[in-house]
């Protein structure tokens, strides 16, 4: 039952952390040896997601540590460890984050998976006739193309920190945990449709590959109406290309206006329930946990299921600015439809003043996108807008604020939560001006 190639020390830590996974998905010691007689640990993370491995899966050997987390180059990020990077939003001049921008959020290592051989199965006592898909199965259905802000819950978390003075747990992303991607996929609807979804439907669990995160399978619940949406997709293109790597090749969910931790990557199970499904990731984490929480089902406080609306600048934080006027940009975004209004402040959010908002439209480089895009494409996508600024030598705070068609603006305060999620006071952005 060792793993060749490893030294003593090295098998008993491996042993260790299969058992302490297996265990959190219900196996017992004595089926964990079986498999691990039978097929190794590859049996093991395999009859623990249900899923046959990956063509890749995640290293637990001796040299994981030295194998790369990215495909991407992460220069251009924050590189936040462990598979996260964050974007920069002053590399960011238009619209659409090009891919090489686009930030990255892992909850194991990466995975390389074939086409090929990849599966989609769809299943639960709440579809008639569960099915298995391929990849061109996916491609061949209806596809739908639009632009949509991804935003991971705990980004603004550091700021729960730097301005309330209290931090949370988790990823210390500041303002990049965000993109803004052109997406194109299959609505997940039709795929529940073909499987038989029944009228018993309650909630939609989907499971990545990534069998080394927590669950065996990153995984998510939704309810049977968020899935139901005509605009959550079963995406395989961003921005004109196939999914990268990085981004879940060769399929991710994408579930507009919600957290991220919702748009699972590198897809590769769906269970269709008449019951709610409580996992992880909506009961100990993607929780909003505080003394301004309730309790919620098998939650210890309130599950993250929409985003919320914010601003930030796309500058270097803190920035450092040469004296004279200036033109400064951001971005700004909501789930509940078109920002309408972003306004900025120097004195703390005692005056405000109005910055423009600039037109909805895709760069150069993406125009060949365009005739696919439909009239709604731009209904989840963030917005940009700019002001001009006589920046004078000294040092200076800049707070951002947005609102959207539905009259919601960023709130002054929000009450902290444990794991730093949902933060969307106005930022204050530190600027040094010489």
């Amino acid at each position: 039952m060792a793993t060749r190639g490893l030294t003593p020390e090295k098998n008993a830590e491996e042993r260790t952390r299969l058992w302490q996974f297996a265990r959190e998905t219900g196996m017992t010691r004595r089926h964990l040896l079986k498999l691990l007689s039978a097929g190794g640990a590859a049996a093991v993370l395999a009859s623990c997601t249900g899923l046959a491995p990956p063509t890749a899966l995640p290293s637990v050997g001796e040299n994981s540590s030295k194998a790369p987390l990215y495909f991407k180059d992460p220069t251009p990020f924050i590189d936040h460890g462990a598979g996260n990077l964050e974007a920069r939003l002053e590399n960011m001049e238009g619209l659409v984050t090009p891919s090489r921008f686009f930030f990255v959020r892992n909850n194991s290592e990466r995975l390389d998976v074939d086409a090929a051989d990849w599966r989609l199965s769809i299943e639960g006592d709440a579809v008639a006739n569960p099915l298995e898909l391929t990849y061109d199965d996916i491609r061949d259905m209806p596809s739908r193309t639009y632009i949509s802000y991804l935003e991971c819950a705990g980004n603004h978390r550091a700021l729960f920190d730097l301005v309330k003075g209290k931090p949370a747990k988790g990823t210390q992303w500041k303002t990049g945990a965000v993109s803004n991607g052109i997406w194109t996929g299959a609505a997940l609807r039709d795929v529940l449709v073909r499987a038989g979804i029944t009228s018993e439907a309650n909630s939609v669990l989907l499971i990545g590959l990534d069998t080394g995160a927590p669950e065996g399978g990153f995984r998510r619940a939704m309810p049977v109406e968020k899935a139901l949406d005509q605009d959550t997709l079963l995406a395989y293109g961003l921005n004109g290309d196939p999914l990268p790597k990085d981004h879940g090749f060769p399929l991710r969910a994408l579930a507009p206006g919600w957290v991220g931790a919702a748009s699972i990557k590198w897809l590769g199970r769906i269970v269709v329930s008449s019951e709610q499904i409580w996992t992880r990731n909506n009961t100990t984490s993607y929780t909003l946990v505080g003394d301004a929480y309730g309790q919620e089902g098998e939650a210890p406080g309130k599950p993250v299921t929409s985003q919320t609306i914010k601003s930030a600048l796309a500058l270097p934080w803190p920035a450092d600015l040469a004296a004279g006027a200036r033109s400064l940009h951001g971005y700004a975004q909501s789930p509940a439809g078109p920002v309408v209004k972003v306004e900025w402040s120097l004195d703390s959010g005692a005056t405000w003043n109005d910055s423009t908002l600039e037109e909805q439209r895709i760069q150069p480089e993406f125009e060949r996108l365009a005739e696919a895009l439909g009239d709604d494409a731009f209904r989840y996508s963030w917005t940009r807008f700019s002001f001009r600024w006589d920046a004078r030598p000294g040092e200076y705070t800049i707070m951002t604020r947005a609102t959207d068609a539905a009259g919601t603006t960023q709130p002054d305060e929000i009450p902290f939560n444990e794991k730093g999620y949902l933060f969307n006071q106005p930022a204050p952005h530190p600027i040094r001006v010489a």
